[in-house]
């Protein structure tokens, strides 16, 4: 008669062992899909409808539409003239809006700063970036592409409206300016309210404020993984970098110190690399981009004079 060897018999340890390998298989899976969909929501984010328009401040403008310097989209925005006689060295300001904004920044009455702007006998350009406002594109980059939308921007006051030209962003848009001008000598100066000065390490420390979720384990593996699904190098998106080859052009930092979205010191490091050109107005306030909205007068009065020693 043939017995069959007794099979050996699981100790508690390996079952509990594989038990926990289990559960960190799955909580991993588990990790890495909800950064995966949570890494696709922050570059896919849902357009931001426009609400506003120019002439219910009584501003004259005209719809553009122009293709980014990238030649893969197709942008959309508004044409301001300035409200007096233009001069011979007259400056066109084009504005760059924030991440999941349009051109409106309605958080920063971005249109009522305009009407000062236009008011004061400066041309302003207002454009959603690609998938913003009206914009092609469905691929939000925070700054990587969008930078080549500021260029195309650019192009188009070149051929439409040749004459000086200056970057006002916000936020995303602040970022931006810098990288573009950075590429670009034709800009004579930038605002930039709010800007962040390196993507990958801002998302680093602040991409909770965003993704809502735990910095462990999710920003690390959200930061693997949007290369890979964006086809994009945030380490590129380097404004520290981009002020040395902005300088000696002037730029005005606008940032409050209590900003809880975007710390001060993303600021405060690019102005300190060139103080002898750079300007800084450190503002208030806990909520992002509102310098504008809270401090309306001395923002504009500011940023006037700014423009005005560009002409």
């Amino acid at each position: 008669m043939i017995t069959r060897a007794a099979r050996p018999r699981r100790t508690p340890f390996k079952t509990v062992l594989l038990a926990l390998i289990l559960l960190v298989v799955i909580l991993l899976l588990v990790s890495v899909g909800v950064s995966t969909y949570v890494g696709w929501q922050l570059t896919h984010p849902a357009r931001k409808a426009l609400a506003d328009s120019p002439d219910r401040y009584g501003l004259a403008y005209t719809p553009i539409q122009f293709p980014s310097r990238s030649q893969d989209v197709t942008l959309e925005g508004w044409y301001i003239p300035a409200a007096t006689e233009p001069t011979p060295d007259k400056l066109t300001i084009i504005m760059a809006h924030g991440y999941r904004e349009n051109r409106l920044q309605s958080g920063a009455e971005a249109i009522k700063l305009t009407k000062a702007l236009s008011a004061a006998g400066f041309d302003v350009v207002m454009f959603d970036f690609r998938n913003s406002g009206e914009s092609g594109g469905n691929l939000t980059t925070v700054g990587y592409l969008e930078k080549a939308d500021v260029l195309g921007a650019i192009d188009w006051v070149r051929t439409h409206h040749p004459g000086r030209i200056a970057l006002h962003g916000f936020s995303m848009g602040a970022a931006t300016s810098l990288l573009a001008a950075a590429d670009e000598p034709d800009v004579a100066g930038v605002v930039a309210d709010s800007p962040f000065n390196h993507l990958t390490r801002y998302l680093e420390d602040n991409l909770p404020v965003w993704s809502h979720l735990p910095s462990f384990p999710y920003t690390p593996l959200i930061l693997g993984i949007l290369p890979r699904l964006t086809n994009m190098d945030p380490d590129q998106v380097d404004a520290l970098s981009a002020v040395d080859h902005v300088y000696p052009r002037p730029v005005l930092f606008i940032h409050s110190i209590e900003d809880q979205s975007v710390p001060y010191v993303n600021s405060e490091s690019m102005w300190a690399k060139h103080k002898d050109r750079f300007q800084i107005w450190q503002t208030t306030g806990k909520e992002h981009v509102k310098s504008h909205a809270k401090f309306a007068k001395e923002y504009e009065e500011k940023v006037i004079a700014f423009y005005k020693q560009l002409q």
